[in-house]
């Protein structure tokens, strides 16, 4: 049970990458860094956007998307012998681990929290080889950092034994010691780390640990990424916008669509009313609905199977911009609806779209992030 609170589970991974494909690019301030992803990592990026709680809160269909672009990653194969690589060396970002809910109590606990960012940093070429697992918990408040001494046993496979653990609180002028008897669990404390993908561009990487889970890991994350996990925490949204918005007006990109599919809001910018009706009928929660056809539809579940459907037509009117017609509004019971006598016009602007993300201003100037979330075409 006691290393149980230790084990994150984080392990390293075997890497392997062929040539790129794709390119992703990352801006910061003023300067634009390239990331470079081939298109089988790509596929792997597309399928996390929009997972919440590093895998905790995802449908079947999004768990089946990662497992997949995971598999064909491992096929690939990625650089060899990882361990004896220095790309496998720095702190890497846990993206998404298979088993949030039912690992060590402090995974449960802390992986699946969003508003937690959680780390692990791989030192193998010291004098004091290290694995060392963190749970960031905000700036202002600190963090949990977990320590394993390490060694390679292979060029695939990392031994750790935890050693010590403490928290760092920044109002705090000592660190507290995490209550964990390393030294008494004896083998209980002993695990693996096996990388079984490390990108040769060194910012991916995929871990399959001695209890059965699987991890994602990136060195660093593209706007995208930064944009939900920023949403995730309730920090430094706006900023993450305007970064996601010059990206495009640095990269060129083309007059953007408004996509098909099917499309959940992730977050506004407004503050949403005591009338449920009132924020469905503005699109303030639920899904947006677009058919190639002109055709676009609100849908929100309300309780007990009922769901609020709204249905219009939208019509390209300038560059990015589009003018809504929504007039036919219903509560709808499985084959049964109640029409209701409401209508909304307004103004869509897309300020960034692709395939899977999509930010958007309404009327008042109202902000909002979607993410796709059926099957891509």
């Amino acid at each position: 049970m006691a290393l149980k609170l230790v084990n994150l589970g984080f392990h390293s991974s075997i890497p392997c990458s062929p040539r790129p494909l794709k390119d992703r690019f990352v801006l910061r301030s003023s300067k634009v860094e390239q990331i470079s992803f081939t298109e089988s990592e790509n596929s792997l990026i597309e399928a996390l956007l929009g997972i919440q709680g590093r895998g905790r809160s995802s449908s079947r269909q999004q768990l089946n998307a990662v497992e997949r672009a995971v598999q064909v990653l491992e096929r690939l194969g990625g650089v060899p012998d990882p361990t004896k690589s220095n790309l496998i060396e720095g702190r890497w970002q846990l993206i998404f681990t298979t088993r949030p809910g039912t690992a060590s109590p402090i995974q449960r606990t802390f992986v699946g929290v969003d508003f937690f960012s959680v780390f692990q940093e791989v030192y193998l070429r010291t004098n004091d080889p290290r694995v060392c697992n963190i749970v960031s918990f905000s700036d202002a408040i600190g963090e949990l950092k977990v320590e394993a001494a390490a060694s390679i046993e292979d060029g695939k496979r990392i031994l750790f034994r935890f050693d010590r653990a403490a928290f760092s609180f920044k109002f705090l002028p000592f660190k507290v010691p995490y209550p964990v008897p390393f030294r008494l669990l004896g083998d209980e404390a002993k695990g693996w780390l096996d990388t079984t993908y490390l990108s040769s561009s060194g910012n991916l990487r995929i871990s399959r640990g001695n209890k059965g889970t699987t991890f994602v890991l990136q060195k660093q994350t593209e706007p995208r990424q930064r944009l939900l996990t920023a949403i995730s925490s309730g920090k430094g949204i706006k900023e993450a916008i305007d970064e996601l918005i010059s990206l495009k007006q640095n990269t060129g990109q083309e007059d953007p669509e408004l996509e098909e599919g099917e499309w959940q809001m992730m977050w506004n910018s407004q503050t949403v009313t005591d009338s449920w009706i009132e924020n469905a009928v503005n699109g303030l929660m639920g899904k947006q609905i677009i058919r190639k056809n002109g055709r676009i539809k609100f849908l929100v579940d309300i309780l007990l199977g009922l769901k609020f459907s709204m249905s219009g037509n939208f019509v390209k009117t300038g560059s990015g911009v589009y003018g809504v017609t929504m007039d036919d509004a219903a509560i709808i019971g499985g084959p049964f609806g109640y029409p209701l006598e409401l209508k909304n016009n307004f103004i869509l602007e897309l300020l960034y779209s692709d395939e899977k993300l999509r930010v958007s201003r309404g009327n008042n100037s109202i902000l909002f992030v979607h993410v796709r979330t059926d099957a891509l075409r």
